[in-house]
């Protein structure tokens, strides 16, 4: 008889399974379906993600191991290679698609935080790149000369939750500035963009909506000033302040609408950065450092490709790609709604690295994640490993 719920079982209930159960209705998830369910495949995914897994046939064969468990963990009984290689090309990609979002939107609302006291949320937005090999994942060209397929993963990122809000999964080819026409912008919100998004029609866009924007700006851009701030804080890297327009020959056609420059001096790395802005009366080192914050969209990709499995797919298709992406963010969002939610004091990394080996145990989660192991946070801060929240 079954008296204790395991790990696993533990960290699924912070997920809402009702909503779930209720996507797979509306997209015919289980339609014709009497074991595998969409729930049993979220399962065995999820499972594979958080122990580690490195092929679909290694998935399989970890659930396949605990077949005793299977009904308390979620797996159902028939979570065979066929099954889930099956499901993963058939079932539509929208159900774990719209999931990820609710389970993101909990996240974000669970760890609500305002940082930077601007009004609005603060986002990142940037894309990373997963090559693939293009004989196996011909729908994902990238490099046809070279043989190479891949597939870019656009993201914003809310910096004070420390959370992924929105997704757009392109071919790789597809260029960064052409994502920002997906971007669902919100009024008075920042957002944050590296100088492969020096698109300044695109840029006006998001002033048009009573949004703000920080850019990186590049050496080339013609900017004419009209006022400039004289005063700067001594040793705060500020060099110049100043506001007027773009004086390209297209820029000022595209963004023709006063605009911000600012040029900052980052002494730890003896190097000069130019921002562009349309937030006008914020002090200068909130724009430096709103910039400075957008690399932790960076350790999230970082983060994510080592800890979570999505370097190696576990199905050829685009719908098994996706799903399998949008099942690792179900992952980190679960993960991160527990840390906030039983006020646990280790790293998300921590967290993970327990979780690996211990999914099978019956240890309730607070004595798991209980008394942190100081001597593993120390020689994380000394490394270079991603510590996010």
């Amino acid at each position: 008889m079954h008296n204790q719920k395991y790990v696993f079982s533990q960290l699924l209930d912070f997920l809402d399974r009702n909503a779930f159960n209720y996507l797979a209705r509306k997209y015919d998830g289980d339609k014709y379906v009497k074991q595998f369910t969409c729930y049993n495949q979220l399962a065995v995914l999820m499972f594979g993600q958080l122990c580690n897994r490195e092929s679909l046939r290694d998935v399989v064969l970890a659930t396949q191991v605990h077949a005793s468990k299977a009904f308390h963990l979620g797996f159902g009984k028939a979570a065979t290679k066929s099954n889930l290689s099956k499901a993963n090309n058939n079932r539509d990609y929208r159900i774990f698609e719209e999931f990820a979002y609710k389970v993101v939107a909990e996240a974000r609302a669970c760890r609500a935080d305002d940082i930077f006291k601007l009004g609005g949320n603060v986002y990142a937005f940037d894309s990373t790149t997963i090559e693939l090999c293009l004989e196996t994942f011909k729908w994902a060209l990238y490099r046809k000369n070279q043989g190479k397929g891949g597939i870019k993963v656009h993201t914003l990122y809310d910096i004070e939750t420390s959370i992924p809000t929105f997704f757009h999964i392109t071919e790789a080819r597809v260029h960064d500035m052409n994502a920002m026409d997906v971007i669902p912008y919100e009024e008075n919100s920042f957002y944050i963009f590296d100088r492969g998004y020096n698109d300044f029609r695109r840029l006006h866009n998001i002033e048009s909506i009573g949004a703000y924007f920080v850019v990186r700006g590049k050496k080339n851009n013609d900017f004419r000033p009209t006022k400039w701030t004289r005063r700067f804080q001594p040793g705060s890297g500020i060099l110049s302040d100043a506001i007027g327009y773009m004086d390209g020959q297209f820029t000022r056609e595209k963004y023709p609408d006063k605009i911000r420059r600012i040029k900052y001096w980052d002494e730890e790395n003896k190097r000069e950065f130019i921002f562009f802005t349309n937030a006008l009366d914020i002090n200068p080192m909130m724009v430096a450092e709103l910039y400075h914050q957008r690399w932790q969209i960076e350790l999230f990709f970082k983060w994510l490709k080592q800890h979570l499995k999505i370097k190696k797919f576990w199905g050829n298709s685009e719908n098994a790609v996706r799903i399998q992406i949008y099942s690792a963010i179900i992952s980190y969002c679960m993960m991160a709604i527990v840390q906030k939610k039983m006020r646990i004091e280790r790293s998300i990394y921590e967290m993970l690295q327990i979780v690996s080996i211990s999914l099978t145990d019956t240890t309730p989660l607070k004595d798991l994640f209980g008394k942190p192991n100081y001597n593993i946070v120390n020689e994380l801060d000394g490394s270079s490993e991603p510590t996010l929240f």
